[in-house]
C-alpha cells in the first residue's frame, strides 16, 4: 500500500536540446510502440517508468512497499559482481542520432554511467534477443545526478531494440532515443493508400517558423488523434503580418490523394484556415529546402477550418504526381493536432 505525506510535488524541468535533438523523433515514445521487455533487476522502480512520455515527478514522502517511490526505472543496490540492465524495444525501426539519459530527482542512486547497445530483431522473445549479436552505439559514459545527459552516437545503421546498461546500478528516471524511422513504407501494398507523412512511415519536421507553446511541430505526425491541447502544434499569437509554417519532408516519395487536418482540442485557437504546398525535392540541406518552400506549387488551395474537427479534402487536391516534401501554411496563427496525407508510394 502507497503511503503519501503532504508536499508539492517536483516536475522536472524539460532538456535544452541541441538541433540534432529538436530535428528527431524520440523512437522510444510508447504512442509509437516503444516497450520496455525486460530488466535485470527493477526492485525499487519499474522500467516500464524509464520511457513515460512525461517529465519525472518527485513526490516527497511517497513510499510503496519497496522503499522510497521513484518516477523512473531503479535497480536494488547490487552486492555482486556485474551490472544492470534493461532491454527496449524501439517504437519503429529508426537511424539513432543521440540520447537524453535523464537523472532527474535521482541524486544518491543514479548510476555513475551507462552504455547503450542495438541490435535488429523480429522477435521481442527475452532469449532470441539476448542471443543476437549487439553493436555498442554509445560507450560507457560518466553521467550525474539530477540531470538531464545529451548523448550523442555516431551510429548509421537502422536499429529495432536496445539493451541499455547501467554500471553498475542505481535508476534512471527517462530515456529518451532521439532519431529517424526508416522504411515503414518499403512493405506498402502496390496502389494501397498510406499516410505518407505519418512519423512511423518516417515522416519528419524539416523547419517550422514557430513553435511556441512547446508542442513540437513532430507531434503532427503522431499516431491516433490527438490528447489534448499540448499534443499538437501550437504557435503564439502573430502581432505582424504574414501567417505560420512548417516543412515536413515524407518517409518515401508518393502521390498524395487526401489530406486531413484535425484541430483536435483547439477551441479558440485553432487556424482561421490552412493551405499546404508541395515539391518532389532532389537534394539540398534542410536550410536550402526551406528557402525553396516558399515558391513549391499548391497541393491544397487555403481552406477554411473550424474548432476541433478533422477536416478531410480530396476533392480540392491539386495532382501534383510524386512528392517528397510539403509546407503546412496556417493562417493566421494557431494550433494543428494532427495532418495526414494520405497518397500512394511512388515506384
Amino acid at each position: 500500500m502507497a503511503s503519501h505525506a503532504p508536499g508539492p510535488i517536483v516536475i522536472a524541468p524539460p532538456a535544452d536540446l541541441p538541433d540534432w535533438a529538436r530535428r528527431s523523433v524520440d523512437l522510444a515514445n510508447p504512442r509509437l510502440g516503444a516497450k520496455a521487455l525486460h530488466a535485470s533487476d527493477d526492485f525499487f522502480g519499474e522500467v516500464a517508468r524509464m520511457l513515460n512520455p512525461a517529465p519525472a515527478e518527485f513526490h516527497p514522502g511517497r513510499f510503496d512497499q519497496q522503499g522510497k517511490w521513484m518516477d523512473g526505472w531503479e535497480s536494488r543496490r547490487k552486492r555482486v559482481a556485474g551490472h544492470d540492465w534493461a532491454l527496449v524495444k524501439l517504437g519503429c525501426k529508426g537511424v539513432i542520432r543521440g540520447f537524453d539519459v535523464d537523472t532527474s530527482h535521482f541524486t544518491g542512486n543514479y548510476p555513475p554511467a551507462v552504455a547503450i547497445e542495438a541490435c535488429v530483431c523480429d522477435s521481442d522473445d527475452i532469449e532470441v534477443l539476448q542471443s543476437e549479436a549487439w553493436t555498442e552505439i554509445l560507450p560507457a559514459t560518466a553521467i550525474g545526478s539530477n540531470s538531464h545527459h545529451l548523448l550523442e552516437s555516431d551510429s548509421d545503421d537502422a536499429w529495432t531494440h536496445l539493451r541499455v546498461n547501467m554500471y553498475p546500478d542505481g535508476g534512471i528516471a527517462r530515456l529518451r532515443v532521439y532519431g529517424r524511422p526508416v522504411g515503414g513504407l518499403h512493405n506498402a501494398a502496390p496502389g494501397s493508400l498510406v499516410d505518407l507523412v505519418a512519423m512511423a512511415n518516417g515522416g519528419r519536421a524539416v523547419s517550422w517558423n514557430d513553435a511556441s507553446f512547446g508542442s513540437a511541430v513532430s507531434n503532427l505526425m503522431l499516431p491516433g488523434r490527438g490528447l489534448n491541447m499540448g499534443d499538437g502544434w501550437e504557435t503564439r499569437r502573430r502581432r505582424e503580418p504574414g501567417n505560420d509554417w512548417c516543412v515536413l519532408e515524407l518517409g518515401a516519395p508518393g502521390t498524395i490523394e487526401k489530406i486531413e487536418v484535425d484541430t483536435a482540442f483547439y477551441k479558440g485557437n485553432y487556424p482561421d484556415s490552412c493551405s499546404i504546398q508541395a515539391a518532389c525535392v532532389g537534394g539540398g540541406t534542410d536550410q536550402s529546402v526551406t528557402t525553396q518552400s516558399l515558391f513549391w506549387e499548391t497541393l491544397l488551395p487555403q481552406q477554411r477550418l473550424s474548432m476541433d474537427a478533422i477536416h478531410t479534402f480530396t476533392d480540392e487536391v491539386a495532382r501534383l504526381g510524386p512528392v517528397t516534401h510539403v509546407r503546412l501554411n496556417m493562417f493566421p496563427d494557431g494550433g494543428i493536432s494532427r495532418l495526414r496525407l494520405w497518397g500512394k508510394v511512388a515506384k
